[in-house]
């Protein structure tokens, strides 16, 4: 069985879509995840927001790695808790030295 040219072009071309959408799921997983642990430390108002809406991303496009997609949610919302900590405790967003 031949393909023509135009049918082999179709199946390539679907093929990279299918790659490029895991890839840019993969790539928002672990971008959370790079913003969200840094978040823990500075500025986390920022940050923590960031990898929750990158993580939830991830996670909505499927992702091949959840794991990351799940760590990068969960350090984002450390990120949150811990501003409402320092806000509480301290009455500043930043840490005081």
């Amino acid at each position: 069985m031949s393909l023509t040219v135009q049918e082999q072009t179709v199946r390539i071309s679907a093929t990279d879509k299918q790659k490029r959408d895991y890839g840019d799921a993969d790539s928002l997983a672990a971008a959370a995840f790079v913003l969200g642990l840094p978040g823990l430390l500075v500025g986390n108002i920022f940050l923590g927001p960031c990898a929750i809406v990158m993580a939830t991303l991830a996670l909505a496009h499927g992702t091949r790695r959840p794991g990351r997609a799940w760590l990068g949610l969960a350090l984002g919302v450390a990120d949150i808790v811990v501003l409402a900590i320092l806000v509480t405790w301290d009455g500043t967003m930043s840490w005081n030295l």
